[in-house]
């Protein structure tokens, strides 16, 4: 059998025809359109398919606040777990934009609580750092851990502190305080 070594490392070639087709299928999940997506899906479209910077048909939706894609795309089975080349999941995009529905969405759907950034932050840090108690309270219900330290040792306290977040500050204070 005779093996063509450029075969498994070159990128495939695309033509402009299928480069658009695929632009136009991220656009979908980007504008949240989900009876086109549905219509995709069921004919075959991979749920997790990403685009050139890593991101997934799914991190489109939930960044973009589409929660009703992200719904279908999480039940054609697209993974929450998936990370784009930032090294960021669906999850934490979603509490950077504060979207407390689709954390839960996503959190219902299997949604890693404690999925981290590269740097280590977890989904908590990051709300508490935005100043978001709501949904610090709601991944707190979820079980996110309150004693998690980022890679540069930060606890969720110290990370809240450092972005002046007062709110989620003295909120989680309080909870390790147990109150």
């Amino acid at each position: 059998m005779h093996h063509d070594a450029n075969t498994d490392t070159a990128p495939a070639v695309l033509d402009e025809e299928t480069l658009a087709y695929l632009q136009a299928i991220f656009e979908l999940a980007r504008s949240g359109d989900a009876a086109q997506l549905t219509s995709l899906l069921e004919r075959g479209l991979p749920p997790n398919l990403r685009n050139q910077k890593g991101d997934s048909l799914l991190m489109l939706a939930c960044y973009h606040g589409h929660h009703a894609a992200a719904r279908v795309l999480l039940s054609h089975g697209a993974d929450p777990e998936l990370r784009n080349d930032q090294g960021q999941t669906p999850l934490l995009g979603a509490v950077y934009k504060g979207d407390q529905q689709m954390v839960q969405l996503l959190l219902d759907q299997g949604a890693d609580v404690e999925s981290t950034s590269p740097d280590g932050k977890t989904a908590l840090m990051m709300a508490a750092m935005f100043n978001r108690t709501a949904l610090a309270t709601l991944l707190l219900a979820r079980g996110a851990n309150l004693h998690a330290r980022d890679a540069n040792g930060l606890s969720v306290v110290d990370a809240a502190r450092l972005m002046g977040a007062q709110d989620t500050a003295a909120q989680l204070e309080g909870q390790l305080q147990g109150g």
